[in-house]
């Protein structure tokens, strides 16, 4: 008899239907979350047959429970623990442990995909074409590469899993790949995903006008509450704001804490890791943890939400040649504009010392540190007519300004003053 104890997401179930193709009936499979995991484990192992092989797939155990299967393996017991996690690597200590970040191609590992490969080395389970697909979506997905690839059948099929019963996803799938034909969707799947997408963008949408912004040490971080669609969620507020260093989704209710960067120089891991958590260096999670109650929840409520940047601007966009006007909660306005030297900054009219080599460093600053959001146009407007500095540009220059850029932007033979 099998046995597998395996995590409760895509790539923690994407081992269960390998386990069930390469098994059929003579498998037992527990998902866990990562706080159950150590009690199904250790269970096992009290009331579990020496004969039975075991595997432990896409989740890592505790320190007591790593002690003990190993003392069982020295005793004759088949276990192995197969995962992709950074913070797991320390499991290759063991003769049991195999865990695997990356392959020699710079390709991430998953979990699935390398359960998958063990049990073909092992001669426990043949290649077929519909699981090969069915793996490699899985492992696009949980590492992120179908973002980077514009994989979105990757992405489907774990809102597909999100939608059904684990049950009725397995069977499905499984069902599919024993055809051995093109992994693709059903027509039915393909309805109800549409819908699903319509959804998960409303929900982004709404969540990030809730959104905090704070510094906790180093890192400035932005903090939203949310139970559902953390990947979705944490990757678009991360490309909507790439002056945070990490996003932080936060389910009270649930008592956990997701974390999400887009940046290479952040190690997310590492941070779950100081409250009892792990995983991926750009996707982690953790218990939420009475000093992370604190830090993420307590602490930042005071705070207003995070102003969103005007997205249908005309005029008021990033660089412009007229400069680029922003605002932070408490109504300080923020001007920058190109000087022979680089990218200057007014704050509230008075010019900042700091000089900036780029536009976008310039703005990195200011979002980081004060909170902006790039205004309306008719704010813009207003500023410019009401309060250009004489010196640089009069009132009528700027209007010249605004019909040279309107013509640049529409065309010449489109006057200005029809707008």
């Amino acid at each position: 008899m099998y046995r597998l104890f395996s995590h409760n997401d895509l790539d923690g179930v994407g081992c269960g239907i390998v386990a069930k193709i390469a098994f059929g009936e003579n498998v037992e499979i527990r998902y866990n979350s990562v706080s159950s995991l150590d009690y199904q484990v250790e269970r096992f192992l009290e009331k579990g047959r020496k004969e039975d092989s075991a595997f432990i797939t896409d989740l890592s155990v505790h320190e007591k429970v790593e002690k003990r299967i190993d003392q069982h393996v020295q005793d004759g017991w088949n276990i192995t623990l197969i995962d992709h996690h950074k913070t797991a690597l320390h499991f290759n200590n063991h003769e049991w442990g195999h865990v695997k970040v990356e392959y020699e191609d710079g390709r991430l590992c998953s979990a699935t995909s390398l359960f998958y490969e063990h049990l073909i080395e092992h001669s426990l389970l043949d290649r077929s074409k519909g699981l090969d697909q069915f793996v490699e979506l899985v492992r696009q997905y949980d590492t992120w590469e179908w973002d980077a690839n514009n994989n979105t059948m990757a992405k489907r099929l774990n809102d597909l899993f999100f939608m059904i019963s684990i049950d009725e996803f397995e069977e499905r799938i499984i069902q599919r790949i024993k055809q051995n034909q093109e992994f693709q969707f059903d027509d039915f799947e393909v309805k109800i995903l549409d819908m699903e997408e319509d959804k998960i963008e409303r929900y982004v949408r709404k969540k990030r006008r809730e959104m905090v912004q704070t510094f906790i040490g180093d890192y400035c971080i932005g903090i939203v509450h949310a139970e559902s669609y953390h990947s979705e969620l944490g990757n678009e507020l991360g490309k909507n704001n790439p002056h945070i260093d990490y996003i932080a989704l936060v389910n009270v209710g649930g008592k956990r804490m997701s974390l999400r960067t887009i940046h290479d120089h952040v190690d997310v891991s590492a941070i779950a890791n100081q409250y009892g958590g792990g995983g991926h260096a750009k996707a982690s999670g953790c218990s939420l943890s009475n000093e992370a109650y604190k830090l993420y929840v307590a602490e930042p409520f005071e705070l207003d939400p995070l102003r969103v940047d005007a997205f249908r601007n005309r005029y008021n966009h990033k660089e412009s040649k007229l400069g680029s006007l922003y605002e932070n909660n408490e109504q300080d306005q923020f001007f920058i504009y190109a000087h022979e030297d680089g990218w200057n900054v007014e704050r509230n009219k008075i010019p900042m010392q700091q000089l900036f080599a780029t536009f976008t460093e310039a703005e990195h600053h200011l979002k980081r540190h004060f909170g902006v959001a790039l205004v309306r146009d008719e704010v813009f407007v207003r500023y410019l007519m009401d309060h250009m500095h004489h010196t640089r540009v009069t009132g009528q220059d700027t209007l010249k300004s605004f019909a040279q850029h309107e013509n640049e932007q529409v065309g010449p033979e489109q006057d200005y003053y029809s707008h």
